[in-house]
């Protein structure tokens, strides 16, 4: 998710680039290019986007038992008939639950198990999906966290062009670094937070790094460009990374999260609250930079390291919880093993 992830930070450095090309010349052609490249690619989506995999007849992955219970429950065969032996050692703790709950004996466990089909289940509601353990405190923490990657991508042009003393196309090319670095950021975040099993414990060291990289920043990026180039690079990487594991790979997590059952139709839902609180920071960020810059880039810079330490402050609960629990990340939950 990481990698794929990335397609936000292709998009933001694309945009910059075909913008800043006619910004000098034709600015209204930087509004009417992106404008036309969004219209056409919303043309091929309509077109050619596979919303599910029954529209290319493509059947589901697990096999359903021929005879169905009622209220719409299906029975699934698992695919390997799992025992208890010195060989295989304890039963996972969970799917043991599984096989208690169907009423066997657990050193003699049955082969199938009683998983509800989510054909009948209605969608979880708003409350429902604030209620999962972690939903609130992630949808803050990307708040704070898109309000500094929001205004570095409209206010970082105009910061390079006073201090650099840069045109505007040049200034709108350098900024592109900031999300080069963010590529590297979200791959790396995805990467740690998969060996580790911490999502919380990945974001917050990032935002711990990322106040007083930014403090770094402000205060070399009057030294020079290469000063410039490099802070951008770390700056992107530090910022973007939480930004782009909480709205993929967290939000995926919270929307399967046990408390669920088996329901599958709360993954929108959740991603929808997640992803929108941190609209809200998207907005605020670029307002408050404008209020504030007037005032010397200093102090945006000390709001931006503040909105970074608001953000580290909601995941400081879920990351205690991480640490002291051994296993994958504490509130959210791990992916049923195969024995």
């Amino acid at each position: 998710m990481g990698i794929w992830n990335s397609h936000t930070s292709v998009g933001n450095i694309l945009g910059s680039l075909i913008a800043g090309y006619w910004v000098s010349t034709c600015w209204g052609l930087s509004f009417i290019v992106p404008g036309a490249i969004v219209a056409a690619m919303g043309i091929v989506c309509f077109l050619f986007l596979i919303e599910h995999p029954k529209d290319v007849k493509c059947s589901s992955t697990l096999p359903t038992h021929p005879r169905a219970s009622e209220n719409g429950i299906n029975r699934f065969r698992l695919q390997k008939q799992t025992t208890y032996s010195e060989k295989n050692g304890p039963l996972d703790p969970e799917l043991q639950c599984l096989l208690l709950s169907d009423g066997k004996n657990p050193l003699h466990p049955s082969h199938i198990v009683v998983l509800p089909a989510d054909g009948n289940m209605a969608a979880i509601s708003f409350t429902g999906a604030l209620r999962i353990p972690g939903v609130i405190e992630f949808s803050l923490c990307l708040l704070f966290a898109k309000l500094v990657s929001y205004t570095f991508l409209f206010w970082l042009p105009l910061y390079i062009t006073s201090v650099d003393h840069l045109d505007a196309k040049k200034a709108g090319e350098l900024s592109t670094l900031f999300d080069v670095g963010g590529i590297f950021g979200g791959i790396l975040a995805g990467v740690i937070s998969d060996r580790l099993e911490k999502r919380a414990s990945t974001c917050g060291l990032m935002l711990l790094l990322a106040a007083p990289t930014l403090y770094v920043f402000s205060s070399v990026s009057r030294m020079g460009l290469e000063a410039t180039i490099a802070m951008l690079l770390l700056s992107g990487a530090l910022v973007s990374g939480p930004y782009a594991l909480i709205t993929t790979a967290v939000s995926a997590d919270l929307g399967t999260h046990k408390s669920l059952k088996g329901n599958s139709h709360a993954l929108s839902t959740v991603t929808a609250i997640i992803d929108g609180t941190g609209s809200v920071g998207a907005a605020l960020g670029p307002l408050l930079a404008g209020l504030i810059s007037p005032s010397g880039w200093s102090n945006v810079f000390y709001m931006l390291m503040f909105a970074d330490a608001c953000a580290l402050l909601f995941l400081v609960r879920l990351i205690h919880k991480e640490l002291s629990c051994p296993g994958p990340a504490a509130g959210i939950q791990a992916p049923l093993k195969e024995h």
